[in-house]
């Protein structure tokens, strides 16, 4: 499974990196594979049931902002 798993984030960072313009910097490109990464691992934390509430994430937004 997570073989699959990577596979499939490959590919989507592929497909991304042909999506941006020809004169993107190397941060560009990075930036834009962390970005697909986290959705991916955020899709995989749903599927497996760690999920907060959205007051959850409120009271820990204010905590950082301490």
């Amino acid at each position: 499974m997570e073989t699959q798993r990577m596979s499939v984030l490959k590919e989507a960072s592929i497909e991304t990196i042909k999506r941006l313009p020809e004169e993107c910097s190397v941060d560009d490109i990075m930036y834009e594979i962390n970005f697909v990464a986290q959705v991916f691992q955020g899709l995989e934390d749903a599927r497996q049931g760690r999920l907060i509430t959205t007051e959850e994430l409120l009271k820990r937004v204010d905590k950082w902002a301490e």
